[in-house]
């Protein structure tokens, strides 16, 4: 009974978002950079997606790879004590000019002691989070002494083109386009946490939710600055979240007819956490999922908690007795929030 009636409550919180779209299947080969276009051979555009999702696998320490940015900028926010807005150039430049900026909310720890300086998150929100999304949160950190800097999305909020209603170019069933704009975050978030050694922090996390989530996941697998990561519904492949979620039907119904999904598997496996696990076997770690998620299904968030612990004993574990929207509902988004943050002070 309780569990049909959080999948009740969670399907009806979904429909409140009924600005999706089905978009067109498309392979996306002209989102691949010319410097990595494998040649098209005879199979054309799918295998040319093919063979860069295969390299990116193979050699995704470089194409992970995200140098110094010419510049970071940074100026307060009005009437806002204590929070600054960082901006940096994106390591990836898309043909939307608005997306190629990287804007970050940098909210310093209370307090002048070396305590609150030593300390620093990177927090990547949920997909389509609007601008206040886990604001909350990174108050909550800055009060018990641990700085935060809340990292926009790429086509998210400002990095939105006008006229785009949803960040669609993120997740969609644009093949190659999903692999290079997951990509483009997670080079992102590792210019955000150079950002934040820069500043002098000893001590860097990375904290993200569903989609954010799976891209801190790859940066923290990626970047050596990374402490710890708190990873806050979770699941090891990025297709069956796409295939089986509650949020995404309308992304595999622009998929279904063009690629199974073991096919759509392999090709976004260089953005699946599955692929990288033994990158982070030394690095603490927290996996949050919930009990009645329909949009991250309990199966895949056990699969990968089940993956983790073989490779991390030290990883911690936290279930929440409700969904995925719900998580943002009194008492459920208090009961997140403690386990995040609580297991970021003890770690950091």
């Amino acid at each position: 009974m309780l569990r049909s009636s959080f999948h009740r409550w969670e399907r009806r919180l979904a429909s409140v978002d009924d600005n999706r779209k089905v978009r067109p299947f498309e392979w996306g080969a002209d989102w691949i950079p010319a410097s990595e276009r494998p040649a098209a051979g005879s199979s054309g555009a799918p295998g040319v997606v093919r063979d860069w999702a295969a390299g990116a696998l193979r050699h995704s320490e470089t194409w992970f790879a995200a140098g110094p940015p010419p510049a970071y900028e940074s100026a307060p926010v009005q009437g806002s004590a204590g929070e600054r807005l960082v901006t940096f150039p994106s390591a990836i430049e898309t043909p939307d000019a608005e997306n190629n900026t990287v804007f970050g909310r940098y909210f310093l720890a209370a307090g002048a002691g070396r305590g609150a300086r030593r300390r620093a998150v990177v927090v990547m929100a949920q997909w389509n989070a609007d601008a206040d999304g886990h604001v909350a949160l990174c108050r909550l950190l800055q009060r018990v002494g641990i700085s935060a800097l809340r990292m926009t999305l790429p086509y998210h909020e400002q990095r939105r083109p006008a006229g785009m209603e949803r960040a669609d170019y993120v997740v969609s069933p644009n093949v190659a386009r999903t692999l290079q704009v997951c990509r483009q975050a997670v080079l992102d978030a590792r210019r955000a946490v150079a950002w934040l050694h820069q500043q002098g922090y000893e001590r860097i996390g990375l904290l993200g939710t569903s989609l954010g989530s799976c891209l801190a996941m790859l940066a923290a697998a990626h970047e050596p600055l990374v402490d710890a990561i708190a990873l806050n519904h979770v699941s090891p492949w990025f297709a069956d979240v796409i295939w089986e979620g509650l949020s995404t039907a309308h992304v595999r119904a622009g998929l279904e007819g063009h690629v199974d999904l073991p096919s759509l598997r392999e090709l976004w496996k260089p953005i699946s956490p599955q692929a990288y696990l033994g990158r982070i076997r030394d690095k603490p770690a927290l996996l949050v999922y919930a009990l009645y998620d329909l949009t991250f299904p309990l199966p895949l968030s056990r699969e990968l908690v089940a993956s983790f612990r073989l490779l991390n004993p030290r990883a911690e574990v936290r279930v929440l007795p409700c969904g995925h929207y719900t998580t943002g509902v009194t008492p459920f988004k208090y009961i997140d929030g403690y386990y995040l943050v609580s297991f970021l002070r003890r770690r950091l």
